[in-house]
């Protein structure tokens, strides 16, 4: 079946400006569950941070998971995890909590044009309000958000526990098409590109990336992200909405169209679009888990190839996870 997204004039019409499947992360979380409070985790600590950029008018909340070790030893690696739609700097503890107890910082942007808010007000527009927050300038704001919380972390008095030559953008969703444009995706406007790279990211952890509609050939936008890329899918890693169909296909599109010197990509059997999410049961209540589990193993196996040249941990993953794995593919530009 034909993907469609909110490029495609037969879903939407008033507004052919769209980046990415604004309704790609429908499935993320319909149903929103709460979450129980935060509690204090050995390894790390989490701080919380309520930013405004006044250049943009614009709140910047974010959570910073911080391993205790940088307290007082060498700065740590930090990804910046940027959210699914209709999401908060809450969610994603199940990675950033890991990350961090295991010596890898993790900010949580909160991207208040496309957060929790979409889920309040008159239920009958909620669809409304998801597409509105998929729209182009909300894309270009996400990674505005990036930038924005970036520069000011570093600025800050936690600059020395982190290592600002090893950053990492991260992202589940509508979050991973962020990371996406921030490492070197770049769409044509009018005749010229919109770039929106951060030259200081060095990796991209891409889980359940959308299509960038509307754009051609998907190797024209992505062909420029220029870093080490992982992607993570599922083959149930569907979006199914009226009016809007994407499948697994497109997550392996993205991927197969990605640049960039080194790339990886695994794909789960089953699962969902929203089993990386924080929600326990999304894709099932046994495979839910351990998808996690084997994500989570992943993407640190993927930052010490990286960042410290560790070939053996990424080559041993797939055979450790074989019972959960449909494909497994590691590829050099």
């Amino acid at each position: 079946m034909r993907s469609r997204g909110a490029f495609d004039p037969s879903v939407r019409r008033r507004d052919r400006r769209a980046f990415v499947a604004g309704a790609a992360a429908l499935a993320v979380c319909l149903a929103v569950p709460a979450l129980p409070p935060v509690r204090a985790a050995e390894g790390h600590e989490t701080v919380d941070f309520d930013w405004v950029d006044a250049r943009r008018q614009r709140a910047v909340p974010a959570r910073l998971y911080l391993p205790r070790a940088a307290a007082a030893g060498a700065p740590v690696p930090l990804v910046v995890f940027s959210h699914g739609i209709g999401s908060t700097r809450e969610r994603y503890r199940w990675i950033g909590q890991h990350l961090a107890a295991r010596g890898c910082a993790c900010l949580h942007p909160q991207h208040v044009g496309s957060d929790r808010q979409v889920w309040t007000g008159n239920p009958l527009s909620v669809v409304t309000r998801l597409w509105d927050a998929a729209q182009e300038g909300e894309a270009v704001a996400r990674v505005g958000d990036v930038r924005f919380a970036l520069d000011t972390l570093l600025a800050s008095d936690l600059a020395s526990r982190l290592d600002a030559q090893r950053i990492v953008l991260a992202g589940h969703s509508y979050g991973a098409n962020t990371a996406l444009l921030a490492a070197g995706a770049v769409v044509q406007r009018e005749g010229r590109p919109l770039a929106l790279r951060d030259e200081r990211v060095r990796a991209a952890i891409v889980l359940s990336a959308p299509p960038f509609y509307g754009e051609g050939d998907p190797r024209r936008i992505l062909g420029g992200v220029g870093v080490p890329s992982l992607h993570v899918t599922a083959t149930e890693d569907i979006i199914r909405i009226p009016g809007y169909y994407s499948g697994a296909e497109d997550r392996l599109a993205v991927y197969q169209a990605i640049g960039g010197p080194r790339k990886w990509l695994a794909m789960f059997e089953g699962g969902s679009h929203s089993i990386f999410t924080d929600r326990s049961t999304a894709g099932g209540v046994t495979l839910n888990p351990q998808v996690k589990e084997a994500t989570q193993a992943l993407a640190l196996a993927f930052l010490r190839a990286v960042f410290d040249g560790d070939e053996a941990t990424i080559q041993a993953w797939p055979q450790r996870f074989a019972p959960l794995l449909s494909r497994f593919e590691a590829a050099a530009a």
